[in-house]
């Protein structure tokens, strides 16, 4: 796999790839699942409430994108005991894939947000670049469970006290190494070829925690 500097667009064929699952035996590669549709969607890890709300979301989605011959897989950006761990008691239908280097995520061109230092020539250009300022300036409330907007860190936290979720070291490592991984989905056709793209917070940090609705993701993949 290689990394990209922008994300996969439709027309464009997926990379290949292989990954260990979590809620099942075995791996799941793109080779294995040429000659039908997916969703695959790419989250970070479990130390982010929002995420994991995503892949519930998806959970309530997976019967009806069986039944149109979709399958739905959900890689996230954690260890795989950790996550086998969680999703013992957490169970989904979607496959769980795990990938806590992010390295399918960068293949797939879904972005890093590169925090400048204070000082930097740099200019931001976000969603690669930002400054520390206009990140904690963002406010965002994208479920409505809070009272009020908050900025990003604040808002997981307040999540996470809500879920009951505390953070292991595995969590902890990946929040260090990869905390401004944004998220990305892509409907994929039965040749490998995208047919819907879809990246989080593409106008801004205000935006953070967006993801496709229900019904957007119905649409799209009825279209493949």
């Amino acid at each position: 796999m290689t990394d990209r500097i922008r994300p996969l667009q439709p027309g464009e064929a997926a990379p290949a790839f292989v990954l260990p699952a979590a809620n099942r035996e075995g791996l799941a590669s793109l080779a294995s699942l040429l000659g039908r549709p997916f969703l695959i969607g790419f989250y970070r890890g479990l130390h982010c409430p929002f995420c994991r709300r995503q892949v519930g979301q998806l959970s309530s989605l997976q019967p009806a994108l069986h039944a149109m011959g979709v399958e739905t897989l959900a890689v996230i950006n954690t260890p795989l005991e950790r996550a086998r761990l969680y999703f013992r008691y957490q169970p989904t239908p979607v496959t769980l894939l795990c990938d806590p280097d992010c390295r399918t995520h960068r293949a797939f061109g879904v972005p890093r947000v590169e925090v400048l230092p204070d000082g930097s020539s740099e200019q931001p250009e976000w969603p690669l670049r930002t400054t520390m300022a206009d990140f904690l300036d963002a406010r965002i409330n994208p479920g409505g469970e809070m009272p009020e907007p908050l900025p990003p860190m604040e808002a997981n936290t307040v999540l996470n006290a809500k879920d009951g979720f505390e953070l292991d070291e595995a969590d902890k490592t990946i929040f260090a190494n990869h905390g401004t991984q944004l998220v990305g989905h892509f409907l994929v056709n039965a040749d490998g070829i995208v047919g819907w793209a879809q990246i989080e917070a593409r106008d801004g940090p205000n935006s953070l925690g967006v993801f496709p609705t229900a019904a957007e993701i119905m649409a799209a993949a009825g279209k493949l």
